[in-house]
């Protein structure tokens, strides 16, 4: 196991020894290691290797001796023994918004309910009201947390489909006779969250069933639920199910095409063929006669690759992100399709937090490990002291770490950190530190993170006054979504848009794989108005600076060009771009 995976052992310890109603020191001492080995810049293996491992504050002996165990054989008897003990529903019904650990327990120990179906019955016998601590509004608040699981129970987000797309991938590139292989559907179109993953490759016949058979034995499968010659489906541990087809090469390109459009987007592009007296589908582009596997070679339009195959359709090739059937057709006749962002685009890497609020990691490693990702700015910024919750910077300490910047700024070379800051939108839309204050910072963005429960009206006009505030560089994660989590607050959108472009201030793309927010919808049309996005991390810890590329992922389906975004420009420019108003 790696850090990352350990970490999420110990937080999972932590929740069960508070299910059990054990001492909250212990599992604060839980809670504090998976902090610490989040905030860890090397690799586990080398640090317990070399026996450093209790030098990391908050791990004593036998912590230590547990994550040795877990790193070195995955396993770990007092978890195992644990899990018995609680029943795993409990573990589920934890993770529905609003139901921590503690009111879990107390439902448990009330009411006997063990899971969230029982949960569900308990609320609609108006029983979870009774309970002491509740009531009637957190009642409905849990129903609704339970409809919203359900509506969502088959969905998965980006980042978890992605990594388990590439381990999909990396199996299949290692067999014998594969040619070629490309993760395909809505995952391959980037969207925020994932149902299945189509997977799409090509080989000689004869290696086929060494294939399928690779394919199928993969240790992450749990479930082989279809095996053939030609397509396998098989779910895996983590909860995502797993499509393979195998075509002949020279069927790939069709195929490729035709399980990564969407629905809407095939309709049109099968109608451009009939319109020139061709049939398209999985199999092939074919003259008018022919629609079958089994169609003669000299009735194909042969297609070497996805760009033949939309120049044969009279169409500039259409990359997979735009494939929505929402104008990329219109634009790619007009030879207007946007020259999309890619990761390497990206100049400088804004909104990261540090230890001095809720990050793992300290205001050095943090720039350490941007200035080897290559970027030429880094953008602290820790939470403002209205989040008490997440350890918000007083105006003391914002200007001891102005202090500390300026001292490592003056020991960096070609990479420069500015100073910024998370400043919370207050009820009635002020920043929440004075205005002499905010002058000091090189950048501030604007978020909500408190009072969510607003009417459009309300959740409109405190974006709207916070956007006047001429200190306001960036407005942070504008909708509040979490995603398959929680809504976002209802608010009008173009409203914020026009707003934001009349005063200058750019809108982020929040590129948290459980926020991803500015939804790339509304992505296009900020872009319209001359609004620049800023794909930024919110990242807690090193490892989280990588998220970036998932956020650049979802602005290229947003059509976002490198002009359009904010942290794309060079140093120079972007400080131009980013200069105070007013």
């Amino acid at each position: 196991m790696n850090a990352e995976e350990i970490g999420r052992v110990l937080d999972e310890i932590a929740t069960l020894l508070e299910l059990k109603g054990e001492n909250p020191f212990r599992v604060r001492a839980y809670q504090n290691a998976a902090q610490a080995l989040r905030g860890l810049t090397e690799e586990i293996g080398a640090v317990i290797a070399e026996g450093r491992l209790r030098e990391i504050r908050g791990i004593g002996p036998d912590l230590a001796d547990r994550i040795t165990k877990l790193a070195t054989t995955g396993k770990l008897d007092a978890y195992d023994q644990l899990k018995a003990e609680v029943p795993p529903g409990l573990l589920e019904m934890v993770q529905l918004p609003g139901l921590g650990p503690k009111r879990v327990k107390a439902i448990h120990d009330a009411l006997g309910v063990a899971t969230i179906g029982e949960l569900e019955y308990a609320c609609r016998e108006n029983r979870l009201a009774k309970l002491e601590g509740f009531g009637q509004k957190s009642q409905q608040k849990v129903l609704d947390a339970i409809e919203h699981r359900r509506r969502y129970s088959d969905r998965h987000l980006y980042h978890h489909a992605r990594a388990a797309a590439d381990a999909v991938t990396e199996v299949l590139g290692a067999q014998p006779g594969l040619i070629r292989a490309e993760v395909a559907g809505s995952l391959r179109r980037n969207r925020e969250t994932i149902g299945d993953i189509d997977v799409v490759a090509s080989a000689d016949a004869e290696a086929r069933d060494a294939i399928m058979a690779a394919f199928v034995g993969m240790p992450e499968v749990a479930e082989v639920i279809e095996h053939g010659d030609t397509r396998s489906r098989v779910g895996l541990e983590s909860g995502i199910n797993v499509d393979l087809r195998l075509v002949a090469d020279r069927q790939y390109p069709y195929a490729l095409a035709y399980f990564t459009g969407s629905k809407q987007h095939n309709i049109v592009l099968r109608q451009r063929a009939i319109d020139r007296r061709l049939r398209l589908n999985e199999y092939g582009l074919f003259r008018v006669g022919k629609d079958s596997a089994e169609a003669e070679a000299g009735d194909l339009v042969e297609c070497r690759d996805e760009e033949e195959l939309y120049r044969a359709l009279d169409l500039a090739y259409i990359p997979p992100e735009l494939r929505e059937d929402m104008g990329e057709f219109d634009a790619a006749e007009k030879g207007t399709l946007p020259r999309l962002v890619e990761p390497a685009d990206i100049k400088g890497i804004l909104h990261v937090h540090t230890d001095a609020s809720d990050g793992a990691n300290t205001l050095e490693q943090m720039a350490a490990a941007a200035q080897a990702m290559g970027a030429s700015y880094l953008g602290i910024c820790d939470h403002s002291q209205s989040a008490a919750y997440a350890g918000g910077l007083t105006p003391d300490r914002v200007r001891r770490q102005w202090d500390q910047i300026d001292r490592l700024n003056e020991l960096l070379d070609g990479l420069v950190v500015l100073k910024g800051i998370e400043s919370d939108i207050r009820g009635d839309g002020s920043l929440d530190y004075d205005d002499a204050l905010m002058r000091g910072f090189d950048f501030v963005i604007a978020s909500i993170h408190s009072k969510l429960k607003m009417t459009e009206d309300e959740a409109t006009r405190r974006i709207l006054t916070a956007l006047d505030h001429p200190a306001v560089t960036i407005l942070g994660h504008p909708t509040g979504r979490l995603l398959l989590a929680r809504e976002g607050y209802p608010l009008d959108m173009q409203a914020v848009i026009d707003r934001a472009a009349e005063r200058g201030v750019a809108i982020e793309l929040n590129a948290s794989p459980h926020r991803l927010d500015l939804d790339w919808t509304w992505c296009r049309k900020a872009r319209a108005k001359g609004v620049r996005i800023a794909i930024n991390p919110d990242a807690h810890a090193v490892r989280e600076l990588a998220v970036t590329e998932i956020g650049v992922a979802v602005g290229r389906k947003g059509w976002l060009e490198a002009a359009d975004v904010l942290n794309a420009l060079p140093y120079d420019e972007f400080r131009a771009a980013i200069r105070r108003r007013g």
